[in-house]
């Protein structure tokens, strides 16, 4: 059944202090079942009440978000972790203290009250705090936990601005806060300790090496360096399901910046003979390379956390300039790489090429 259009109110907020007012109205909203979408430090999350089933189950709807993917609740202080985990070992304690608020989720075993579309069914729960003052402002003006995906349609570049937003959802959602462009730009990391050994299960912002200074070990789940989507059984957003794509194909060249640069070139020569516009997602400092064609830049190699800042936004604007393939450059996965290239091979599914 088609969801029902509705009016979209947009409004700018802002990032440091948003008005209490504002916050208190979109706030209203979430307790009465509707849709937020608001910044984060990360990108824009589309937040609901995560104690109504019903309003998740709207949620899932307006994405076309599949509903065995479970969603990460986001709070504004610990009190609400104890209130929604069954258990909070030491660990997720001391992480907390170092990492909260900030772009690292935690998979806990879960606690009674949190409905079956949150959690995916699972016995788990995942949870964050998200370090942004609008975020933690309507959190905190709800009192009330957040469930809150990227706020777009299920499979799409996640949003990093509020335009974004409203291109993807507008007339599906009752509210849009406008916090201006998210920093980090790609999703949290997410982290498992229900596992023997704790096991990422989604590269973020916080990198494996941050982790392990913590923790000393820490596995990456198979499937994040995987090519093709992981078949096993997942306890987070991100692994099972094919993410951040395009309207265009992606091809995705890893290898040597040399070697992948002469490939991308002879590509593009030969998507541009038949006929094609070929779109280029390269590094900073390289698109004298590529001549002719629409080039994007996302970062430097030397500065991967801006190529994450750049990367949903440039996917985005390939889609506008109608471009019929992208190929994109492949960095190192390694710190934050790790996240870059995950997103990248999830948004090329099997389209991959080393070189």
């Amino acid at each position: 059944m088609q969801e029902d259009v509705i009016s979209t109110r947009y409004i700018k907020v802002d990032p440091c202090c948003p008005d209490r007012t504002v916050i208190a109205e979109a706030a209203l909203v979430l307790r009465r079942g509707g849709l937020v979408a608001f910044p984060t430090e990360t990108v824009y999350g589309l937040g609901v009440n995560a104690l109504d089933g019903t309003a998740a189950a709207r949620l899932f709807a307006v994405k076309g978000r599949p509903a065995d993917n479970p969603l990460i609740i986001h709070v504004a202080g610990r009190d609400m972790v104890f209130q929604l985990a069954g258990q909070v070992p030491e660990k997720a304690i001391l992480l907390m203290d170092i990492f909260w608020p900030g772009p690292l989720t935690l998979v806990l075993p879960g606690g009674k009250g949190v409905p079956a579309w949150v959690t995916g069914g699972l016995d788990t729960v995942a949870i964050r705090m998200p370090d942004h003052p609008v975020a933690l402002a309507l959190i905190r003006e709800a009192a009330l936990p957040v469930a809150a995906p990227s706020a777009n349609i299920s499979g799409r570049p996640s949003p990093t601005t509020a335009g974004h937003v409203l291109c993807d959802l507008a007339g599906r959602i009752e509210v849009v806060l406008d916090g201006g462009p998210t920093g980090l730009g790609v999703e949290s990391t997410v982290l498992d300790l229900t596992a023997p050994t704790p096991q990422i299960l989604r590269p973020g912002g916080i990198t494996p090496e941050d982790l392990q200074n913590v923790l000393g070990a820490v596995e990456v789940h198979p499937g994040i360096r995987a090519g093709s989507e992981w078949c096993g059984e997942t306890r987070s957003p991100g692994l099972k399901y094919t993410h951040y794509a395009p309207d265009a194909p992606l091809l995705l060249v890893e290898g040597s910046p040399e070697s992948v640069t002469a490939k991308i070139v002879d590509l593009a020569r030969q998507y541009r003979a038949k006929g094609l516009r070929a779109g280029i997602l390269s590094c900073n400092g390289r698109k004298e390379f590529y001549g002719e064609g629409e080039v994007l830049q996302a970062g430097g190699r030397d500065d991967p956390a801006a190529v994450a800042a750049g990367l949903y936004a440039a996917l985005r604007r390939f889609d506008e300039l109608a471009v019929d393939i992208i190929l994109a450059e492949g960095i190192k996965d390694e710190g934050i790489g790790l996240a870059i290239m995950n997103r990248l091979r999830k948004a090329a599914g099997h389209r991959l090429l080393r070189v």
